[in-house]
């Protein structure tokens, strides 16, 4: 991958920050994108420890008008995009039932994981299309969670079985002019986000959080939570040329976790 370019967004911990170091172990350089400027550069900084550039932009992918500088941002410094990491994901509402989510939370988390992948997907094609030459890969990166429901957690699974939505109409649609568009499909890893989860479904109770673990474990044929490194590596491979042939498809990547009901 010397001489491409990534974009990752969600670049500054957990599936972005491995996955953005996977790229520049290839020789492409880097940006990321994330929310926390500083977290985001220690991770631009572990880019070019690497010998890769790397650019960090800090932006919400829920705004337009940030997506739109970010892509902006990364074609002025590095001429173009070649790969593009749609990874950001948050989950700021508490665990309920689906009646007790008020307007508020449902548009947040709507604009938090699926709005946002929306919003870079427009501004990456637009960019892929108009640049010399034309076309690129996109990967989404969804749930597990969004291949059916999730009791307690609804908005997040719709959000995530939207991205996979998103992803395969995207890719019917730009396929043959150059743009491979799929979606990683991801179970339970390693990251900040699934240790906050954790965290609040236990109450704050270390004994408790172990149990719960615990029980994540044995619930992966694989016996343990996924490595954000083993992410990585799907999508990288996604986005390379050994994938030339993959459009449309998602990728599950969980330990065998729902190999019962797919």
């Amino acid at each position: 991958m010397k001489g491409k370019t990534a974009l990752v967004t969600g670049g500054s911990s957990g599936i972005g920050r491995a996955t953005a170091l996977a790229f520049a172990l290839r020789g492409a350089s880097v940006a990321i994108a994330a929310r926390g400027e500083e977290r985001g550069r220690a991770v631009a900084d572990e880019i070019e420890e690497l010998g890769a550039p790397a650019l960090f932009v800090r932006a919400d992918v829920s705004v337009a008008s940030e997506v739109d500088q970010l892509v902006d941002r990364t074609v002025e410094r590095f001429g173009r995009i070649d790969y593009a990491v749609n990874n950001a994901a948050a989950v700021e509402e508490p665990f309920g039932r689906l009646a007790d989510f008020t307007e508020a939370q449902f548009d947040r988390s709507i604009a938090l994981n699926l709005k946002s992948v929306w919003l870079c997907m427009r501004a990456e094609i637009r960019s892929m299309m108009g640049q010399a030459p034309a076309g690129g890969a996109i990967v989404n990166t969804s749930s597990a969670n969004g291949l059916g429901g999730v009791a307690a957690a609804s908005l997040y699974a719709a959000a995530k079985a939207g991205v996979i939505a998103l992803t395969k109409s995207a890719a019917m649609e730009y396929t043959r002019l150059g743009i491979r568009i799929n979606t990683l499909v991801a179970g339970a890893f390693e990251t900040p986000m699934l240790a906050e989860a954790m965290q609040r479904s236990s109450g704050g109770n270390a004994e408790a959080r172990a149990a719960i673990e615990a029980r994540w474990k044995e619930t992966v044929p694989a016996g343990r939570i996924g490595r954000p490194a083993e992410a990585a590596e799907a999508i990288v491979w996604l986005c390379s040329d050994a994938a030339s042939y993959v459009t449309g498809h998602s990728m599950i990547v969980d330990g065998g976790l729902t190999a019962m009901w797919r």
